[in-house]
C-alpha cells in the first residue's frame, strides 16, 4: 500500500499541512522541522505527487523555450545547444522542466506559443532571439504573460526583461582591433538584419569605421541572403574587387567557417591574404585551420541569466523590467595578421 502524506505526518508527529509546507519549502517552517520531516519521508520512501501539487497551485513547473527556427535547423547552430545548456542548468537546480518549441515556420512557432499560453502548458517563456516587429513577442506582451528574451528587444526596450551582450560595442571593438593591426579595407559578412543582434553588430561595424574616418562601402557588405544563395561566388566577387578587403568581420563563427572554406577553394590564404575575425567563440573555433580569432560572448551565462530573470518575473509579475548585459572577451588566435611595418 502506498505511503500517504498522512502517514508521514503521523510518523513525524506533525500535521499533514506541515508536511505539505515542507514539500513546498515554505519559509515559515523551521529548518529543524524540515530536516525531521524530510528524514521521515526518505525512510518511508514517500515521493510527493508534484503533478497534483502543481495543479492545485496552478503552476506547471515548466519553462517554455522558443527558438527562431525549427529545432532541427536551430541545433545546427552551436549557439542554441549552449544557451539551452545554461537554461537547463538553472531549471534543473529549481526542479523545473523545459518545453522546447518545435515549429518549422514563424507562424507555426507563433501558434505553438499561443497554445503554451492559453493551455497553461508553461509558467513562462524564454525567447532565444529578438526579431524586428516580432509577432510572438507582441503577443506575449499583450497577454502580460511572463517572458524574457536572449537579445535586445526591437521595441519597448524599457518594458521587457532581457539579457544580452552589448553587440554594437563588441562589433566596434573588433573593428578597432583590426585597425590597430593596420587594416583599412574591412568587410562585413552575414547576419539577417531582421534580427536585432545582426542589426546591432552591423551598426557597431559602421560606427567604428566612422570613428576611424573610414567610409562604409556597400561592396564590402555581403548580406546573409546573398551568402546563403551562393557563398562561394559572393566571396569570389568580394576578393576580386580592384581593392579587395584585407580583413573580414564575420557575423558569427558558423559564417566564418564557411568563409574560410570558400577562401581555401579559391586558393586565398588566411591570414596571409585576408584576416578573419568573428563572434561567439564556439568550441570548434580553436580547432579550425587556422584557429579562429573570435569574441567569446559567454553563451552559457546568457542562458543562466535569462532563466533567472524569468523566474523573478514569474514570482514578481509587477516589478520593473530588468536588463542584464553579459561581459565578452576577445580570444586572439591565428586568423588575423598585422599589416603594420615591423
Amino acid at each position: 500500500m502506498a505511503v500517504t502524506i498522512i502517514d508521514v505526518a503521523r510518523e513525524a508527529n506533525v500535521s499533514p499541512s506541515t508536511v505539505s509546507r515542507v514539500i513546498a519549502d515554505h519559509p515559515r517552517i523551521s529548518e529543524k522541522t524540515k530536516k525531521k520531516v524530510r528524514e521521515v519521508m526518505e525512510s518511508m520512501h514517500y515521493y510527493p505527487n508534484f503533478q497534483a501539487r502543481n495543479l492545485a497551485a496552478r503552476t506547471t513547473q515548466t519553462i517554455g523555450v522558443v527558438m527562431a527556427n525549427s529545432a532541427t535547423l536551430a541545433f545546427q547552430n552551436p549557439f542554441f545547444p549552449e544557451v539551452i545548456r545554461g537554461i537547463s542548468t538553472t531549471a534543473h537546480a529549481c526542479q523545473l522542466g523545459l518545453y522546447l518549441s518545435t515549429g518549422g515556420t514563424e507562424e507555426e512557432i507563433f501558434q505553438e506559443v499561443v497554445a503554451m499560453v492559453q493551455g497553461r502548458k508553461v509558467d513562462g517563456v524564454i525567447l532565444l532571439y529578438s526579431r524586428v516587429d516580432d509577432k510572438t513577442l507582441n503577443y506575449l506582451r499583450e497577454m502580460q504573460f511572463p517572458f524574457t528574451i536572449v537579445g535586445r528587444p526591437y521595441d519597448f526596450e524599457n518594458q521587457i526583461d532581457f539579457v544580452d551582450n552589448d553587440n554594437q560595442q563588441i562589433a566596434k571593438d573588433v573593428v578597432n582591433y583590426l585597425v590597430d593591426l593596420g587594416h583599412r579595407e574591412i568587410a562585413f559578412i552575414g547576419g539577417d538584419v531582421h534580427f536585432v543582434v545582426s542589426a546591432d553588430r552591423l551598426e557597431g561595424y559602421r560606427a567604428a569605421l566612422e570613428d576611424h574616418q573610414l567610409s562604409y562601402q556597400e561592396k564590402y557588405f555581403i548580406q546573409d541572403y546573398a551568402f546563403e544563395q551562393d557563398g562561394k561566388e559572393a566571396i569570389r566577387q568580394l576578393m576580386a574587387e580592384e581593392q579587395p578587403p584585407t580583413a573580414i568581420v564575420a557575423h558569427d563563427d558558423s559564417v566564418a567557417y564557411e568563409i574560410i572554406r570558400y577562401l581555401e577553394q579559391l586558393e586565398i590564404r588566411v591570414p596571409e591574404d585576408v584576416s578573419i575575425i568573428s563572434f561567439n567563440n564556439h568550441a570548434l573555433s580553436e580547432h579550425v585551420k587556422p584557429p579562429l580569432t573570435s569574441v567569446d560572448i559567454n553563451i552559457f551565462e546568457l542562458g543562466i541569466q535569462a532563466t533567472e530573470l524569468l523566474l523573478k518575473r514569474i514570482k514578481q509579475p509587477e516589478r520593473e523590467a530588468s536588463h542584464q548585459f553579459v561581459d565578452t572577451t576577445l580570444i586572439v588566435r591565428d586568423s588575423c595578421q598585422s599589416l603594420n611595418p615591423r
